[in-house]
């Protein structure tokens, strides 16, 4: 009985580990440890820079099947400023004018999207009319509270109810999908994810001034794009697809403020970015 007693321990030995090789194991461990953190925390942006691709793809299928069931006629990009005195200001997407006051518009999506044409077409899903990167926010009564959107719509599809607001008088304000003939729907992009340290209106005002052989004109008015994805952002086009664009040129991506001052105007001799941005919003009458 001792004997068999003393060839079980051994057995059990044999297969036990020393300290040196648990030392080893914990080294190893850590190693791995070091390793896959800096990985770990690399793929939260791009989880986000996803979900922001997915929500700007939704959004565009819900401004797709509003046309679909509208006699092809889109929603505007925003209204013209003038409340219900101008009736076709109700078609526009979203009638929010975004700040950083405590206006209830700024925070409760009851105030104004889940009262718009496309809120229907959405699954009725608040969520994807902001970016999960964005981290504005309005204080109320002492509480923060995160803004509704951060989702802006290309000027030049439906304009200010159906005009330019005198912005772009030699340039085409889209009204029916059907009329994108030029630059397509390939390339016509409908939503971005703006700034939010500048976004308000509901529309994204490209400024075609140099358009298409004058560079040295390019600008930027009141309105820049968003590149919190790695220095992109999220755009949908008219065709159903959507990307991440990466900007190249510094001026495009001036650090966040709350909110952001321009210079009026914010002039930006042959940025590439203007060009790409110009080339995807509309084309001359």
């Amino acid at each position: 009985m001792k004997a068999r007693t003393n060839q079980l321990s051994r057995s059990i030995a044999s297969r036990a580990f020393t300290l040196i090789e648990l030392a080893i194991i914990i080294i190893v461990l850590c190693l791995l440890t070091s390793t896959l953190l800096p990985v770990l925390a690399k793929s939260r942006p791009t989880s986000l820079a996803f979900q922001c691709l997915n929500n700007n793809r939704q959004l565009c299928a819900a401004w797709r099947m509003y046309a679909d069931d509208s006699r092809d006629r889109i929603v505007y990009s925003s209204d013209d400023g003038t409340g219900t005195s101008n009736p076709l200001n109700q078609y526009a997407w979203t009638l929010s004018h975004l700040d950083y006051s405590s206006s209830s518009a700024n925070w409760d999506t009851n105030v104004d999207i889940v009262l718009r044409p496309l809120w229907p077409y959405t699954g009725r899903d608040a969520s994807i009319y902001r970016c999960p990167s964005d981290q504005s926010y309005v204080t109320v009564s002492g509480t923060p509270k995160p803004r509704v959107r951060s989702v802006s719509m290309n000027l030049y599809l439906g304009g200010f109810a159906g005009t330019d607001g005198g912005l772009a008088p030699s340039y085409r304000i889209f009204l029916k999908t059907t009329a994108l003939t030029a630059p397509g729907p390939v390339k016509t992009f409908v939503f971005l994810d703006e700034r939010w340290d500048i976004i308000n209106w509901g529309n994204f005002l490209t400024d075609m001034r140099g358009y298409p052989n004058q560079p040295t004109s390019y600008e930027f008015d009141q309105d820049l794009p968003g590149f919190i994805h790695n220095r992109g952002c999220s755009f949908s086009f008219a065709d159903g697809r959507a990307e991440i664009h990466r900007w190249v040129d510094a001026r495009t991506t001036p650090s966040l403020g709350s909110p952001l001052i321009l210079p009026s105007p914010y002039n930006v001799p042959r940025d590439l970015d203007v060009a790409w941005l110009q080339d995807h919003a509309t084309r001359p009458k």
